[in-house]
């Protein structure tokens, strides 16, 4: 099976509604389907911070990815996060997903993004480990911290 990675436009957006859902769903993030079609609606219609990306068939995606885009004086230009990857229970642990994030990092850094970025629930060992197989570290002394506004 391939992490084949596309870049969602407006005819995507029924598919990566439905995967956005049952993700939240999975996480228990509680929004409205305003709020979500909000979130997703912007990134399909190619605003400049962000994007979203399906993983696997075009027709058929068995995942997604959606990257925001920062700047960043500490790193030197350009970074990302990754705000959310999902990937469909039946395919996960074949490795789509680590070749997902591999592919999609060599394509923003070839396109000049310097660093990517990703916060793991400290609970969750299966994504810890797949982002180290990735090539994500955790950095010493640093703790993501949020405000909600």
């Amino acid at each position: 099976m391939s992490a084949a990675i596309h870049l969602a436009g407006p005819d995507d957006l029924p598919k990566l509604l439905a995967l956005v859902t049952a993700f939240h769903g999975e996480e228990g993030i509680s929004q409205s389907d305003d709020q979500r079609m909000g979130g997703i609606e912007p990134l399909v219609q190619g605003i400049p911070h962000g994007a979203a990306y399906l993983l696997g068939p075009k027709r058929a995606p068995m995942g997604y990815i959606i990257v925001c885009f920062s700047w960043s004086v500490e790193f030197g230009g350009l970074d990302a996060t990754i705000d959310e990857i999902y990937l469909r229970p039946p395919v996960r642990g074949r490795g789509i997903a680590t070749e997902a994030l591999i592919s999609i990092a060599k394509a923003l850094r070839d396109a000049g993004v310097v660093a990517l970025h990703l916060e793991v629930d400290t609970r969750n060992e299966a994504a810890q480990r797949l982002y180290t197989r990735a090539g994500f570290r955790l950095r010493d002394r640093y703790q993501m911290m949020t405000r909600v506004l």
